[in-house]
Order: C-alpha cells, then sequence, then structure tokens
C-alpha cells in the first residue's frame, strides 16, 4: 500500500514542502512494518482472514473517497467547491451548531491515540527483533526496548520532517525489498507448503483480533484531505484511489497466504521471527532501523497534534504556549516531548505483544476513522444528494464497522488480561 502510493504519487503534489508538513508521508511509511503481523491473522482466520483483507480494502477505498467528498459543496452554479481542508474541519460540520468544536475533539483524541499507539507498536516490535535475532545475549526484549529508545529521544528536539521524511522513503523502499527476501524464502520451500493446514473455520476467540490487525494495517483517512488537496490533479484521487488500494490487497493478500503456507501453525506474531537464525538476525536489523526511522513520523504528527490543541489555539488553550516569540522551543516543552517518548518506552516494556496491541488500535481507533466516522460524516452531510444505495453502504459499514470494533476491542482487552494474567510473554 505505501509502496504503491508513494510510486503513483511521487511526481503529483503541488509543493514538496507542503506535502511534508502536512504529513501525507505518514501513511507510506505508517503501515509498512504492520504488514508483518497479517500471516497472523491468516493462523486465525484461514480464507476468512484472506477475504477479510479484500474486503477492508474494498471499504477502506470507498470510505477514503466518500471522506473526501465531505470537503466538497455545490456553489450557486453548481460547481464543486472544497470548503473544508481536513478531517477534523469535516467532524466540526457534522456537529455544528451546537456543538462546533466537539466533532474535532473526537477526531483529535482518535488521530493522537492511533499515533501514540503506533509508535508503541515501533518501540515494542524494535526490541521483539532484537530480542529475537540474538536469544543467546544475555539481554532481555525489554533491554532491547530501552536501548531503542535511548536511540529515539532526539525526535523530542525535531522541528520539522524534511530529512525525517526522505529517511522514511528510502525505509519504505528497503522494506519492500525485505518483503521480497521474506516471500523468496517462502517460495523456497513451496513443496512443503501446508495446504491442508488454510482451512474456512475461524478461532471464535482469537479471530476479532485479526480483524483488528487487518483494519490496522490499511489506516490512512486521516492523511488523505492533506493528500488530495496537494494533488496537482485532484480529479485523479479516485483513480488513485482504486490502484492503490488494489495493489495492497494484492500485496497484502499474497504475503499473508505465502507466509502462512510455509510456517502454518507455527506461524509467530511477527513473521520474521520463523526465518532461520543466519537469515533472521540480518533482516531484523533492517526491520528495526527501518522501525526507529520510521518512528519521528507518528511521533511528530502526534506532538503537532498536542500542541495546536493544547498550547496553540489562542485563548481557547488549556496551556500557555510551549514556543518563545523567537520560535525556540521552551525547556518545559522539551520535557513535555521527552517525556512522550519515555511513555511510549513503558508501554512497550509492560505491554510487549505486538498483535494484541495492534489489533486493539485497529479495532479501537482504526475502525473508528476508516469505517464509522466517514460513514456517518457522509450521510450528515450529503443526505438529500445521495441515492438509495449510497445510504444502505453507509449505514451497512457503519453497522458492521461497528459491530468489528466493539468485537476486536473486547477480545484484545481479553487477550491482554490473559496474558498479564499468566506472565504470557511475546
Amino acid at each position: 500500500h505505501n509502496v504503491a502510493t508513494t510510486i503513483l504519487l511521487g511526481n503529483t503534489f503541488n509543493n514538496e514542502q507542503r506535502c511534508v508538513s502536512n504529513l501525507p508521508l505518514g501513511t507510506m511509511t505508517k503501515k509498512g512494518m504492520f504488514v508483518l503481523g497479517l500471516p497472523y491473522a491468516i493462523l486465525h482466520g484461514g480464507y476468512l482472514g484472506l477475504f477479510l483483507i479484500i474486503f477492508a480494502a474494498v471499504v477502506c477505498c470507498y470510505t477514503g473517497k466518500i471522506l473526501i467528498a465531505c470537503l466538497y459543496e455545490e456553489d450557486e452554479d453548481g460547481r464543486l467547491v472544497r470548503v473544508r481542508d481536513s478531517y477534523v474541519d469535516i467532524a466540526n460540520a457534522c456537529c455544528a451548531p451546537r456543538f462546533p468544536a466537539l466533532g474535532g475533539h473526537v477526531v483529535n483524541v482518535a488521530q493522537i491515540i492511533e499515533l501514540v499507539m503506533t509508535c508503541i507498536l515501533y518501540v515494542v516490535v524494535s526490541g521483539n527483533l532484537m530480542y529475537n535475532s540474538f536469544p543467546n545475549m544475555p539481554i532481555s526484549q525489554k533491554s532491547w526496548a530501552i536501548i531503542a529508545t535511548a536511540a529515539l529521544l532526539p525526535c523530542a528536539f525535531l522541528k520539522n520532517l524534511k530529512a525525517v521524511s526522505k529517511f522514511s522513503l528510502l525505509c519504505t523502499l528497503a522494506h519492500f525489498v525485505i518483503n521480497v527476501l521474506v516471500i523468496a524464502y517462502c517460495l523456497s520451500r513451496a513443496r512443503v507448503w501446508a495446504w491442508d493446514k488454510v482451512k474456512f473455520y475461524i478461532d471464535v476467540k482469537k479471530f476479532p483480533i485479526s480483524i483488528g490487525i487487518i483494519v490496522f494495517s490499511y489506516t490512512s483517512q486521516i492523511f488523505l484531505p492533506s493528500l488530495e488537496g496537494n494533488m496537482q490533479k485532484p480529479s485523479e484521487f479516485h483513480c488513485m484511489m482504486n490502484w492503490t488500494h488494489i495493489a495492497a490487497c494484492i500485496l497484502k493478500g499474497l504475503f499473508a497466504l505465502v507466509a502462512y503456507l510455509t510456517w502454518a501453525d507455527a506461524t509467530k506474531e511477527v513473521i520474521t521471527d520463523n526465518l532461520p537464525p543466519g537469515i533472521r538476525a540480518v533482516v531484523n536489523i533492517f526491520l528495526v532501523a527501518k522501525a526507529l526511522l520510521s518512528y519521528p513520523l507518528p511521533f511528530f504528527a502526534a506532538v503537532e497534534v498536542l500542541e495546536k490543541s493544547f498550547f496553540q489555539e489562542g485563548g481557547r488553550a488549556f496551556f500557555p504556549d510551549c514556543y518563545g516569540g523567537d520560535g525556540r522551543l521552551k525547556s518545559w516543552g522539551l520535557s513535555l516531548r521527552c517525556g512522550l517518548v519515555v511513555f511510549t518506552l513503558l508501554m512497550a516494556i509492560y505491554v510487549p505483544h505486538f498483535a494484541l496491541l495492534m489489533g486493539l488500535t485497529g479495532s479501537l481507533t482504526g475502525a473508528g476513522l476508516c469505517f464509522l466516522l466517514p460513514s456517518l460524516f457522509h450521510l450528515k452531510l450529503l443526505w438529500r444528494k445521495l441515492q438509495w444505495h449510497q445510504v444502505f453502504f453507509d449505514v451497512a459499514i457503519f453497522v458492521i464497522g461497528g459491530i468489528c470494533s466493539i468485537s476486536g476491542f473486547i477480545h484484545s482487552m481479553e487477550g491482554l488480561v490473559e496474558a498479564f494474567k499468566y506472565n504470557i510473554e511475546e
């Protein structure tokens, strides 16, 4: 998904600086690592898991389109005019006039949760990969997570993402190469693929977690308004969405299937942990580097949302501005940023469960931002102009998304409670 978007949109933005500052590149770098959890979803869902990868692609493509439709309104001449710029603007428009800022606060909270959880997952996966790459070293997974976080503390000093975005693009391409290597290894073992292990039954207790994992691997809606606004030809947005989601569906489906066929019931939460020791160490080191270099994007995005919401809203701000008159970050503002980095570390140490965290995030914020809110906003803002089948699709997506969200959240929480209760390691 991220590589396809990069290729198709590499030369379609009006201005590189606007592209970076508005963070559409976040969707291109944020999800690459989490494809590693898709084979685990097939483990608990079988063929239904594969169908869900396709279904999620179709639904996310549709909700992305209707979300962008909510940015526009017709003028007196019947021409579509862009009257809103962001997901928050759409949410506020839906809650006006009684609660003009409520919708924006809801979206901001969901954004912050998803972005911070993404940062936590990067630390979790870094610790997991290093621990499984060097199992004979007297260093625990928690210790590896602390070492990884120490390398991430400079993120607190970030002022912009100009340099980081270039590294992230290179990391995305590197991750694509790593995926190819993993698939190549799987294909080399095609003679012993366990086709009989892929069935139509599902693990009722764990499959809802798989739903969250799959949904989380597709979430990009929070970046779409900025991305569409920076395209040279916004009219090609629908075409871009179609082709990127088709590519995402095919690549994710094939990767998940061939990886599961290779290791079957031994499939682990992070699929590279199944590789032979020699290959695993090399691949995992590259993946850790990719995770650490990708961490600044969601971190900076979360910081930006927090600063704008609590420190930079003029008279409505809850706290004083964290920047001085010369534009420099104040010492206490820097301390808060360092505190956020440490918070992601503490969460990664005490909840070191990649698949469960990914499923929880996908069920909680992923389903909300990708399924529930876009369909609800579409119905609210464009109700009089919608045809009956569009109303049906929106209502169906809202209902199905709500059921999947609640079910996935409950089962993910049960899994985390069970992991703590029985001291189950990652």
